[in-house]
């Protein structure tokens, strides 16, 4: 064997090793960061799905906590919950509407909490996908998940999804959109009347 060939297999070890080490100092960068800001570029790819996590206080955006407030953010992919007497506060990472005409932003409220709720396409939603169904029941194909909380705006809402890989991305029709376990969570901490604003 050359001592040319014997270089090649140690470069290819130390070239691995390298990129193991990378990989475990950014996991373990992930896992403490304390900041919270989970949009990290790996190997040169960013992640996408991941929202980016902040912290905000509610007064720049609500004159009072009254009934608890929901902001959901649609340039960080999340939503922050406030309850009415501040002792929680919930962030949450969420899907979001494909293109800017499908979003709609401003102040509304939950007029209706629904546990496995039944899905309707808009017509809008037909004319652009005639193949889906007119009806889905709840069931695990069911778009809106676990629970919904439906909003003052027609056919606006915040609900679950069964499809966790569209956390974090852009990929509703016009919902906000978050996994089963935290859309569960957040129903139980709000309540008719609870506001939103989404911006």
């Amino acid at each position: 064997m050359s001592k040319s060939s014997r270089l090649i297999p140690r470069r290819v070890f130390l070239a691995g090793v390298t990129s193991l080490t990378g990989t475990v100092a950014i996991a373990q960068n992930v896992g403490s960061s304390s900041n919270l800001e989970q949009e990290k570029v790996v190997s040169g790819v960013s992640r996408r799905n991941i929202s980016s996590f902040r912290m905000l206080d509610w007064r720049p955006y609500f004159k009072s906590l009254r009934n608890g407030a929901i902001l959901s953010d649609i340039s960080s992919r999340t939503i922050h919950f406030w309850s009415e007497d501040e002792s929680i506060y919930k962030l949450y990472p969420t899907s979001v509407p494909i293109t800017d005409d499908l979003t709609r932003k401003g102040r509304t409220e939950v007029v209706q909490k629904v546990v496995g709720p039944s899905w309707r396409p808009t017509p809008e939603m037909l004319i652009r996908n005639p193949e889906w169904p007119e009806f889905i029941g709840p069931g695990p194909e069911n778009p809106l998940g676990s629970h919904a909380l439906y909003l003052s705006w027609t056919y606006y809402r915040i609900h679950g999804t069964h499809d966790t890989r569209k956390i974090g991305r852009k990929s509703s029709n016009g919902c906000i959109g978050l996994y089963n376990e935290q859309i569960a969570e957040l129903f139980n901490l709000t309540k008719l009347g609870t506001q939103v604003l989404i911006i």
